[in-house]
C-alpha cells in the first residue's frame, strides 16, 4: 500500500481527485494485461510451430480457462445469486460478446498467424483505436477529443513507419483476410466489452466467466470437427495452461475491470501498446532485430497512447478543444 501511495505522488498532481486516481489504478491494470497478451503471441507462435492445429489451440486455451474461473464463480452465493437473476436480453448481451470477443477476434487472431507473421498481424491491430473512435462516437455516444485524435493519428503512424514497406506474398493472402475479420471483430468487442461491464451491473469476472465459456467452447468445437487435436507434448501442454490460467483467466478478469472505469478509445489505444511489447518480446526469445526505423515507430506509439491517456490531466486543453465525435 505504501508503495502504490508513492507511486501516485510521483505521477499524479498534488491532491489529485479520487476519479483521477480510479483513472491511473485502471490504466496500470490494461498495461499489465497487455504485457500478458503480448507474451501470448511469442508462446503462440511456438505452438503454432509444433504445428498444433490453430482453432483447437485457441479453443484449448479459452475453455481451460473457462474451467479455471467457473468453480471460483460457482462458490461463491453471491455470483450464484446474480446468474440466478440475469434477464433474458443480459444472457443474450453475454452470449454475443463471447461469440464476437473469443470465437472470431482470438480465433481469427490465432489463425492468422498460422498464415502471417506476427508483425503483420500485430501492424493490421493497431487500427483497431481508430475504428473503435470512429464507431464510439456514434454508438457508445463516448466523444473523441481533438487531442485524442492527434494521439490516435501518432498511434497509426508509428505503426506504419515501423513496418513500412510491407509485402504481402501471394501465399498469405489467406490469413490477411482473416486478419482483416479479425480487426473488426476486435474493434466491435472493444465496445461490446465495455457496454456489457458498465451497463449490466454484473462483476467483471462473471462477465469474464460466461462469456469465455460460450466462445472457447465454439472454437474447441469447430477446431476438433475442423483440425482436429493434433500431438501436444509436455512442452504444449505446458504453453497451453500457462496461457489459459495466467495470460487469460487471469488477465480477460484484469481487462474487464479496467474497461469499467476507462473509455473504448482509451482501452483501444492501451492496446495498442502490444505493438512495441510484442516487438521486444520477439526479439529477446525469436531472435527478430529491431534496427532503427523500428525503434523510431515503437516511440511513436509510445507517443501517440501518451498523448491519449494526458489529455484527461490537461482540462484546459480538453476544454478548448471543440472539435468532438458525437
Amino acid at each position: 500500500m505504501q508503495a502504490r501511495n508513492l507511486f501516485y505522488n510521483a505521477c499524479m498532481p498534488t491532491n489529485p481527485p479520487p476519479e483521477k486516481r480510479t483513472h491511473l489504478a485502471a490504466v496500470l491494470t490494461a498495461l499489465l494485461v497487455t504485457v500478458l497478451w503480448s507474451s501470448s503471441w511469442i508462446l503462440i507462435k511456438i505452438g503454432l510451430k509444433a504445428n498444433l492445429p490453430a482453432l483447437t489451440f485457441a479453443g484449448l486455451r479459452y475453455t481451460l480457462a473457462f474451467l479455471c474461473l467457473l468453480p471460483v464463480v460457482l462458490l461463491n452465493a453471491q455470483h450464484r445469486g446474480l446468474l440466478r437473476r440475469i434477464s433474458r436480453p443480459t444472457w443474450a448481451r453475454l452470449l454475443l460478446l463471447g461469440v464476437v470477443f473469443y470465437a472470431l477476434t482470438q480465433g481469427a487472431q490465432f489463425v492468422s498467424l498460422a498464415f502471417l507473421p506476427a508483425a503483420t498481424l500485430t501492424l493490421l491491430l493497431n487500427f483497431t483505436p481508430v475504428i473503435i473512435a470512429l464507431f464510439s462516437g456514434v454508438g457508445a455516444k463516448e466523444p473523441t477529443s481533438l487531442f485524442q485524435w492527434g494521439g490516435i493519428a501518432l498511434s497509426a503512424a508509428g505503426a506504419l513507419l515501423y513496418f513500412l514497406p510491407l509485402e504481402i506474398p501471394a501465399a498469405q493472402v489467406f490469413g490477411l483476410a482473416v486478419a482483416l475479420l479479425g480487426l473488426l471483430a476486435n474493434a466491435a468487442s472493444a465496445l461490446m466489452g465495455r457496454q456489457a461491464n458498465t451497463q449490466t451491473g454484473l462483476p467483471p469476472i462473471l462477465i469474464t466467466t460466461v462469456s469465455m465459456g460460450v466462445g472457447g467452447l465454439l472454437l474447441l468445437l469447430g477446431g476438433a470437427l475442423t483440425q482436429g487435436f493434433g500431438s501436444l507434448d509436455l512442452t504444449q501442454w505446458l504453453i497451453v495452461a500457462w496461457l489459459a490460467v495466467v495470460n487469460t483467466a487471469f488477465a480477460f478478469t484484469l481487462w474487464n475491470r479496467s474497461l469499467q472505469t476507462l473509455t473504448a478509445v482509451e482501452s483501444g489505444v492501451i492496446n495498442s501498446l502490444m505493438l512495441p511489447q510484442i516487438a521486444i518480446l520477439a526479439w529477446l526469445f525469436l531472435g527478430e532485430a529491431l534496427g532503427p526505423r523500428q525503434v523510431a515507430g515503437i516511440a511513436v506509439v509510445a507517443l501517440g497512447t501518451l498523448v491519449v491517456q494526458m489529455w484527461r490531466y490537461l482540462p484546459r486543453l480538453g476544454k478548448s478543444s471543440p472539435a468532438r465525435v458525437e
